[in-house]
């Protein structure tokens, strides 16, 4: 018998369908159609503004067409290696026996379509979000920090976000932890995509959750063109020249010195925007994923406690304004929302349930 992975997606307390029946017939169209829409726009763009389509993780695993099937078959084997092993103790006929019965009952065809699909539609979204990303100067180089500065000093009494967090919870330590906080969510973008297509027990939550991601980027690629920033830290860099040298601030400062590059044409790729936060609208994404999939209250309470100090991040490290965040948290819930609703789920007393 296989046992259920700890990390298991799975709605508490609710009468669901099996998990080789999605909601929809074709729970992933939407998914499919928003991959081949921004994908399509990217091209386009690239072409007439004579820009290569750059890969954002350069020549890690190789060319695409090689790390998509990689990344799915890592998927598998991360499922079945650890299986295998604890049931088979080494013995080569346990061992074989433990994967057959794996893949029985856990890698159907419903299982693979999810996996392949959803991990393939998703990386298009993300290496398409990354380039309009990039291309952004290219098409405004107006900015609109002054105007948001400004919000955010009437909405805090004359005061800085950045410059009041740091008072009140100090530049030293505090910014070590919180940078940890939203350095992890860099590695946590692709970790938990496959936490919930490979381990949800329902596969309509996996088709739920990578829908949602993909509106979620896609949502942000077109806020960051509706109102282009660079962010308070590196408009105004005074705000947060008082912290102690960290990851997020090396982050920060590579980040100005490929911008730099890429508008002198010495390079392919830059990563600055400022409007919305997609590091609020990601890990609110996720909390709220959790919230209506996950049976652990343990880790439901964990993605809380991690949307609230990345948010608290975003302002301490002057990556944000306090709109940016508010629209951040605002392309989460219409992600959600239009996620579920796109894969078939409904929601009835503040439940997700599938009808």
């Amino acid at each position: 018998m296989s046992t259920p992975s700890p990390l298991a997606v799975d709605a508490p307390a609710r009468r669901l369908p099996g998990p080789e029946h999605p909601p929809y017939r074709h729970p992933y169209a939407f998914l499919v159609a928003n991959a081949a829409l921004i994908g399509a726009v990217t091209f386009v763009a690239s072409m007439a503004l004579d820009r290569p389509v750059a890969d954002p993780e350069g020549s890690f695993l190789g060319p695409s067409w090689v790390r998509l099937p990689v990344l799915c078959a890592a998927a598998i084997v991360l499922d079945l290696l650890p299986r295998a092993l604890w049931h088979g103790r080494l013995h080569p006929g346990r061992t074989a026996a433990a994967v057959r019965e794996r893949v029985r009952s856990h890698w159907t065809r419903a299982r693979l379509q999810l996996v392949v699909v959803g991990i393939s539609g998703f990386y298009v979204v993300y290496v398409a979000y990354r380039n309009l990303k990039s291309l952004l100067p290219l098409v405004r180089d107006d900015k609109y920090d002054a105007e948001l500065r400004l919000l955010d000093r009437v909405l805090l009494l004359g005061n800085d976000p950045a410059t009041l967090l740091q008072d009140l919870l100090g530049t030293g330590a505090t910014a070590h932890v919180l940078s940890a906080v939203y350095l992890a969510y860099i590695p946590l973008v692709a970790i938990l995509v496959t936490v919930w297509l490979v381990w949800s027990t329902n596969i309509g939550y996996g088709w739920w959750f990578v829908t949602a991601q993909g509106i979620a980027w896609t949502l942000g690629t077109v806020s960051y063109y509706l109102l282009p920033t660079l962010g308070p830290g590196l408009m105004y860099p005074w705000l947060t020249s008082d912290l102690t040298p960290n990851g997020t601030s090396a982050l920060m400062d590579s980040l100005v010195y490929t911008r730099q590059g890429f508008l002198w044409g010495e390079g392919d790729y830059q990563g600055v925007a400022g409007f919305a936060s997609l590091h609020t609208a990601i890990a609110l994404l996720w909390a709220l994923m959790a919230q209506h999939t996950v049976r652990s209250v343990v880790v439901r309470r964990i993605f809380w406690v991690n949307f609230a100090l990345t948010v608290v991040a975003t302002l301490y490290f002057g990556w944000h304004h306090v709109s940016d965040d508010i629209a951040g948290a605002a392309i989460a819930w219409i992600a959600f929302w239009l996620g579920a609703r796109a894969t078939g789920h409904r929601f009835r007393r503040g439940e997700a349930d599938l009808t």
